[in-house]
């Protein structure tokens, strides 16, 4: 007796190119997930995380801008310090993302899209005086921590524990470690000479 023998699917080296399908998930869709969590509750705290993540990645690409474009004589420490906090940003842009694929929403993810909803105002094109780059970001700064405690609030209210988490011990604390830093640096102080020294450098009677 004849023995059929299993068909052998062929397999090439090339790759698949140009293929198309239909979306498995929909933008504004919410699928269900195992969490122990109401769908009303995912579905408030995706629209809230979306939102944030907008204005998240605008800061984000705010300080990699002011990296780039950066000058003066705090020139060198400005431009490590807007690097830094570009990277801490784009982490926190991770962690929004996946929180809300863990609520079973679907993350915004391209610049057009985010341009479209972020709440921060959108800089020129052109290079601006260190002043006006802080005032920027620290207006930015407090756009995103505004609506952070807002919705960290209402994450609370629903019982949305892994969102409220995310919001305070990461955003919140982030954000204002940043505000602190780039502040620090309009303070209005003289760089050499306290004020009430005399010109040989005593103090003033």
């Amino acid at each position: 007796m004849n023995k059929s023998r299993p068909t052998r699917i062929a397999h090439s080296a090339a790759p698949l190119t140009g293929q198309h399908a239909h979306e498995i998930q929909a933008f504004s869709s919410l699928i269900s997930m195992p969490i122990a969590l109401a769908q009303d509750a995912r579905r408030k705290s995706v629209d809230n995380l979306n939102q944030l993540l907008a204005d998240t990645i605008t800061l984000r690409d705010l300080y990699k801008k002011h990296h780039w474009q950066v000058a003066g004589h705090t020139f060198y420490q400005l431009h490590l310090l807007f690097d830094k906090h570009f990277g801490e940003q784009n982490e926190l842009v991770d962690m929004i993302a996946e929180r809300i694929m863990m609520l079973g929403g679907i993350s915004i993810a391209m610049s057009a899209d985010v341009a479209e909803i972020t709440l921060i105002p959108r800089p020129p094109r052109g290079r601006e005086a260190v002043p006006v780059q802080i005032s920027r970001l620290l207006h930015a700064h407090e756009i995103v921590l505004k609506e952070v405690r807002t919705m960290a609030r209402q994450a609370t209210g629903d019982g949305d524990d892994g969102t409220n988490d995310l919001l305070v011990s990461n955003l919140i604390r982030t954000n204002e470690a940043q505000v602190w830093f780039v502040a620090e640096h309009v303070v209005d102080e003289p760089l050499v000479r306290a004020d009430g020294q005399d010109d040989d450098g005593r103090n003033g009677a």
